[in-house]
């Protein structure tokens, strides 16, 4: 499938993938959405000490990245998990260069994320650790795995990846879900919202990062079972 890199609002970049007529990361910005959704609505309001991600859809790995930057910048041990059904190529990410346009530091750590092994937790600086899973989130089993904190949900669009979005899948990382447990996703549309709160999370909606005018968080109840 042809990729091409394209520059967003922000000067960084994504990736567009003509066949789908999509992109990894908003053209308004790409930096700018994922530190938004991601890091602001879900890392840094789970107040968890020492949390347990799950990210379905590792990309580019700059959710990855600027999560990895605010768990050194808080002292706040954190463990990532990140499933990936497709990798990207080495000179893929290498154009993408995150790590660049933040700092010296981000692109020692961009780095260390993406050359690391998968299938292996992996220490990437002082308060971060990552599990890069190399598999379809579809057979995934998740319930061998510690019990999420955060959720990142970052697989392409529903109306893109439709068999991805679906109460199935939203069932079984939910019963992997600590009490507490948040969940942020970009997606805003209804059968989203539905299909989250049938399950069991309280949902809100929430303004979105610019060019978007809403995304969703999920907060698992602390009395749920």
């Amino acid at each position: 499938m042809k990729q091409t890199i394209i520059e967003t609002a922000d000067g960084s970049k994504t990736i567009f993938i003509p066949e789908m007529n999509e992109q990894y990361h908003s053209v308004n910005g790409a930096i700018t959405e994922s530190e938004y959704i991601f890091v602001n609505k879900g890392f840094m309001f789970q107040q968890k000490k020492d949390p347990v991600i799950f990210e379905a859809g590792f990309g580019t790995g700059l959710n990855a990245l600027l999560t990895a930057i605010n768990a050194e910048k808080n002292n706040r041990p954190t463990t990532y998990y990140t499933i990936e059904k497709y990798p990207l190529a080495n000179k893929i990410i290498k154009t993408l260069a995150y790590g660049d346009i933040i700092s010296n530091e981000a692109t020692n750590i961009y780095e260390k994320i993406h050359l690391c092994e998968w299938e292996t937790t992996v220490q990437i600086s002082p308060y971060f650790y990552i599990h890069k899973i190399n598999a379809d989130l579809i057979k995934f089993s998740v319930n061998t795995m510690p019990m999420f904190d955060i959720i990142y949900f970052d697989a392409f669009g529903p109306d893109k990846q439709p068999e991805i979005w679906t109460p199935e899948i939203f069932q079984k990382i939910y019963t992997n879900c600590s009490p507490g447990a948040v969940f942020v996703t970009y997606s805003a549309k209804g059968e989203i919202r539905r299909q989250l709160a049938n399950i069991g999370f309280e949902i809100e909606r929430l303004p979105g990062p610019p060019g978007k005018k809403h995304i969703l968080r999920g907060i698992k109840k602390i009395s749920s079972n």
